[in-house]
C-alpha cells in the first residue's frame, strides 16, 4: 500500500514538472503606424509580430487576405499599392516545439484622395409615382425603368418619363423584397433583398426567364453595369463585380474616403466610367472609382430633401433620397426619392 502511494506522489511530481517546464507561447502583431494616423494607398507599411513570452519560434509565415508574403525576420514592409484601399486581415503563423502558433490583425487603408463636393441645380422636374418605394432607376432608349421594395408592394415598371405613364409592369411575388435593377444586353437583372436571389427578365416582353443565387455577398442593394460587368451593392462599404453571363461575383472594392469607409452604399449608376452611389438615408451620392474604391466626390442634394417637401410631407423616415438614372446619349441626370412625388434632372456643380 505504501509503494502504491509513493508512486502516485511520483507521478503527481511528474505531471507538474512537466507542465510548469511547457511554454507559454504569446504574439501581437504591430505595425509602425500610431494609432490615431491613417494609412493611405501607396504609402509602405512594417508589419512585425511581436513575442510576449515563450522562447523563440523556429520560423514564421505572414499572410495578406489569406495570400502568403515573403518574409524578413519576424516583420516585413508592405506596399499598400499592391493590395489596395480598405481593411485587410494580417495572419502570422509563428511555428515553435510541437505547435503552431496563429496571430491576427488588421491593416486599414484609407484613399490617398480628398473628395471633391458638388452641389446642383434643377434643370426640370417630372411626375413619380408617390407609392413607388424606388429602390432601381434606369434611363434606356428613352424610357424610365423603375424597380420597388417591400414585400406585396416591389414591381418592375416601364414608365414614360415627362408623363409617368406606367407603360408595362411586372409585380413580384409578395414574398420577395424587391432591390436594385439595371438593363445590360436586352436582358433586365433584378435584386431582391434578403433572399439571396435575383431575377432576370426580357427587356421587351418582361418575362421571368430565370434567377440566380447570391455567391458570396449577403444581401442586394443597388445595381448597376459596365461595359463588361454587373456592378452590386450590398449595404456595406463593398461593391461586388458579376459576370453577366453567369452573375457570379467575381471580384470585389472596399469603398473610402481619405478619412472613413462609406458603408451602406445603395442605390447605383454607371456614368462616364464612375459608380455614382446612394447613401442610405444620407442626402449625398458618391462618386467612386471602380478600380480602387476611393470616393472621388460627393454630391450634396441636401435642397433637394427641402423641394420636395415644400409639395408633400414624407411620411416616413424612410422615405428617403434613393435612384439615380443617367441618359447617356443627352448626358442628363434623373434623381427621385422613396415615396417621392417628382422625379428631378439636375446638373452638378463642382465647388
Amino acid at each position: 500500500m505504501k509503494l502504491n502511494h509513493y508512486y502516485l506522489i511520483f507521478i503527481v511530481l511528474l505531471l507538474t514538472l512537466n507542465s510548469c517546464s511547457e511554454t507559454n507561447y504569446k504574439f501581437k502583431i504591430k505595425t509602425d503606424k500610431k494609432a490615431k494616423e491613417k494609412t493611405k494607398l501607396g504609402q509602405k507599411v512594417t508589419v512585425q509580430l511581436e513575442q510576449i513570452s515563450g522562447t523563440k519560434p523556429d520560423s514564421i509565415q505572414f499572410y495578406i487576405n489569406n495570400h502568403r508574403l515573403q518574409l524578413n525576420d519576424n516583420k516585413i514592409t508592405l506596399n499598400t499599392t499592391d493590395f489596395g484601399i480598405g481593411k485587410h486581415r494580417i495572419t502570422a503563423l509563428a511555428f515553435v516545439p510541437g505547435k503552431v502558433k496563429k496571430t491576427t490583425g488588421f491593416i486599414e487603408v484609407f484613399s490617398n484622395k480628398k473628395p471633391s463636393l458638388y452641389n446642383y441645380k434643377i434643370v426640370n422636374e417630372y411626375p413619380h409615382d408617390k407609392k413607388a418605394f424606388t429602390q432601381g432607376l434606369e434611363f434606356h432608349n428613352g424610357y424610365l425603368y423603375e424597380s420597388t421594395g417591400q414585400n406585396g408592394e416591389s414591381w418592375l415598371r416601364k414608365i414614360e418619363i415627362t408623363t409617368g405613364e406606367v407603360l408595362q409592369q411586372y409585380d413580384l411575388s409578395d414574398k420577395y423584397f424587391g432591390e436594385g435593377m439595371t438593363i445590360f444586353n436586352n436582358q433586365i437583372f433584378w435584386l431582391t433583398w434578403k433572399a439571396k436571389k435575383g431575377f432576370i427578365f426580357d427587356l421587351e416582353t418582361f418575362k421571368l426567364q430565370k434567377d440566380f443565387k447570391y455567391n458570396k455577398s449577403l444581401q442586394g442593394w443597388g445595381l448597376t453595369h459596365s461595359d463588361t460587368e454587373l456592378i452590386k451593392s450590398d449595404g456595406t462599404n463593398k461593391i461586388w463585380f458579376l459576370n453577366p453571363n453567369d452573375q457570379k461575383e467575381e471580384r470585389s472594392i472596399q469603398v473610402y474616403t481619405n478619412k472613413t469607409s462609406l458603408k451602406e452604399l445603395n442605390e447605383l449608376e454607371f456614368i462616364d466610367g464612375k459608380i455614382y452611389a446612394n447613401y442610405w438615408k444620407k442626402p449625398l451620392i458618391a462618386i467612386i472609382d471602380p478600380s480602387s474604391g476611393s470616393i472621388e466626390g460627393i454630391i450634396n442634394l441636401k435642397g433637394l430633401v427641402k423641394e420636395i417637401s415644400k409639395s408633400q410631407k414624407l411620411a416616413s423616415q424612410d422615405d428617403v433620397l434613393n435612384g439615380i438614372a443617367f441618359d447617356a446619349e443627352n448626358n442628363r441626370i434623373f434623381v427621385t426619392g422613396k415615396h417621392w412625388g417628382k422625379l428631378f434632372e439636375i446638373e452638378l456643380i463642382k465647388q
